[in-house]
């Protein structure tokens, strides 16, 4: 999708490379990029990533996973930082592609800070998705649209 549209295009990463795995998981994920990606790394300030982007350029976020596990870790707002978001999406001159992660197939955790981490993230999908012009889940590495245009 993000392919069709002009370059440079945009990819802010919300990882953070916290231990030797990790740095190494970001090395080679960097290095299967192909050129003409323009890469801002922000594991916590998402939408003000998304309002220095170029106007108009296409946007991956990856992922709002993570951004939100780096939002609850860090003691953050996460209801004020999730309406921040919305704002910055809605004020996108541009595609914008947002990669999460479905956490609530599986059993209930077994501890209060998974709990919320899982409820959290079913309440922003479902908030983002709300918003999105497309949702598509993959399943398999296979596409599934949930909603479309």
């Amino acid at each position: 999708l993000i392919a069709s549209y002009p370059q440079p295009w945009v990819y802010i990463a919300t990882a953070e490379a916290k231990d030797e795995e990790m740095a190494e998981r970001i090395a080679a994920h960097r290095a299967r990029r192909e050129a003409g990606w323009q890469t801002m790394e922000s594991p916590h300030e998402l939408p003000e990533a998304l309002a220095a982007a170029p106007d108009g350029a296409a946007v991956l976020v990856d992922c709002l996973t993570l951004w939100l596990s780096n939002l609850m870790l860090g003691s953050f707002n996460v209801e004020a930082m999730t309406a921040r978001l919305e704002q910055a999406l809605i004020a996108r001159g541009g595609p914008t592609v947002l990669v999460s992660n479905e956490v609530g197939l599986g059993i209930v955790p077994d501890n209060a800070l998974v709990r919320r981490f899982r409820d959290a993230q079913g309440l922003l999908n479902q908030r983002l998705a709300a918003q999105a012009a497309r949702v598509i889940m993959m399943v398999a590495g296979l596409p599934v649209a949930v909603k479309s245009p």
